[in-house]
C-alpha cells in the first residue's frame, strides 16, 4: 500500500504562483511514475501532468505548469505559474506502478494510477 498526500493548495489571484507538493510513501519511490489531474466543479477529473522517466503535460497548460520530482525526499513538485481564475480546481496526485514504458503510452488515463491523494484546493480568483 502507498500513501500518497498532496500539500501547497490555497486562495490566491489571478497571475499569481503556487507551488504544490506530493509525498509518496514506500521504498521504491524512484520507481513510481507520478501524476497530476484536477477536478474543477462540476467537471471531471483531467490530466495535468506526469513524470516517469520522462515528463507530459497537457497540451492547455500553455506551458505555464512545471513538474519535478525529489526521490531523496519521495516528493513530487508541481509549481503553477501566471494562474487563472479557469485553473481554480483540486489537484490531484497519483502514483502509477506501471512499466516506464506503458506509462509513456498510458499517462493521461486515470485507470493507470494505483494510489491517489485526497486533492488540495487551489483557488484562482480574479
Amino acid at each position: 500500500q502507498v500513501h500518497v498526500e498532496e500539500s501547497g493548495g490555497g486562495v490566491v489571484q489571478t497571475g499569481d504562483s503556487l507551488r504544490l507538493s506530493c509525498t509518496a510513501s514506500g521504498r521504491s519511490f524512484s520507481n513510481y511514475n507520478m501524476g497530476w489531474f484536477r477536478q474543477a466543479p462540476g467537471k471531471g477529473r483531467k490530466f495535468v501532468v506526469g513524470i516517469g522517466d520522462n515528463t507530459y503535460y497537457a497540451d492547455s497548460l500553455e506551458g505555464r505548469f512545471t513538474v519535478s520530482r525529489d526521490n531523496a525526499r519521495n516528493t513530487v513538485y508541481l509549481q503553477l505559474n501566471s494562474l487563472k481564475p479557469e485553473d481554480t480546481a483540486v489537484y490531484y496526485c497519483a502514483a502509477s506502478l506501471l512499466t516506464s514504458q506503458d506509462y509513456s503510452m498510458n499517462y493521461y488515463y486515470r485507470g493507470v494510477y494505483d494510489y491517489w491523494g485526497q486533492g488540495t484546493q487551489v483557488t484562482v480568483s480574479s
